[in-house]
């Protein structure tokens, strides 16, 4: 049990449950059994499903690379252990993710159980074998980023908010894009391991220097996106910022120094948390009417 659980990566489950939450409350106004559940989905099982299927089908590059084994993901060396494991978190992935799922899909209209088709669809496809989203290069990336935006997305078709009008696509979009940007810097430092073991990424194709760049570039483009958001939600403008400061320091990184990033992507792990707070109290504001 312990094993599963650290396989869902606790760390990352606000990542997920909180855009739908969010994102849902707000779009309704309602404290109901479709927050609660669809809550409880996106911050556990969901996780179990994207970051389970991921150890176990890239073991064995997991198993050479040495940052794993930790916060950014276990690692059972004993390969006994870990076949007994896999099957456990593949077992536990399906008996808490279908049950949810098929309760979701009841709860909406067509449209919103397309969308909770493809976030799905999404999570499994980036690393189950013969989809391997994870290593067609800028596919990785855009699938990555659905992964977070997806459940977001999901409560505002479930909640019939047009994805179209303004106030509201400004917000996916840059989220999207900070998606998109977070999984390309995340992939530089993993350059050098990703070639050696035939692992196709955007950073592989484009090498370490350019994709810290590129990664650059979609956080001031989210930046941008945000600022066109009316007034209060202009002030989200600033959230990409300093993760675009932080990816900046490793503009003159290369191949041979791609490992260096690791730093790079441990203060994206710890920025989290006061960006998530300041996305909180800005929403509150809002709600309460403050601004």
């Amino acid at each position: 049990m312990s094993r599963i659980v650290r396989a869902s990566r606790p760390v990352s489950w606000i990542n997920t449950a909180f855009p739908f939450a969010a994102g849902y409350l707000l779009a309704t106004g309602e404290v109901d059994a479709v927050l609660i559940v669809g809550t409880l989905f996106f911050l556990v099982p969901y996780n179990l499903l994207m970051y389970g299927v991921n150890d176990v089908f890239d073991y064995e590059s997991d198993l050479a690379n040495p940052r794993k084994g930790g916060i950014e993901g276990d690692v059972i060396r004993d390969r006994e252990e870990a076949a007994r494991v896999h099957r456990a978190i593949l077992w536990a992935s399906a008996v808490t993710v279908v049950p949810f799922t098929a309760w979701l899909l009841l709860q909406g209209s067509l449209a919103a159980g397309v969308v909770l088709a493809i976030v799905l669809f999404a999570v499994v496809a980036y690393s189950a074998p013969g989809l391997r989203f994870k290593e067609r290069p800028f596919v990785d990336s855009v699938t990555s980023a659905v992964h977070f935006v997806g459940p977001l997305v999901y409560a505002l078709v479930l909640a019939d908010v047009p994805l179209a009008a303004p106030g509201t696509w400004q917000i996916w979009a840059a989220f999207l894009t900070w998606g998109m940007a977070s999984h390309a810097f995340g992939a530089v430092q993993d350059v050098t391991a990703d070639r050696e073991g035939g692992i196709a990424s955007v950073a592989t194709v484009l090498g370490a220097r350019p994709t810290v760049l590129l990664a650059l570039g979609w956080y001031v483009l989210a930046t941008i996106v945000l600022a066109t958001l009316p007034w209060p939600g202009t002030l989200a403008a600033v959230l990409p910022l300093p993760y675009a400061v932080s990816v900046a320091r490793f503009r003159r990184i290369t191949d041979d120094t791609c490992e260096d990033a690791n730093r790079g992507w441990r203060t994206f792990l710890w920025l989290n948390q006061p960006v998530g707070f300041l996305v909180t109290m800005l929403l509150i504001a809002v709600w309460k009417g403050w601004l």
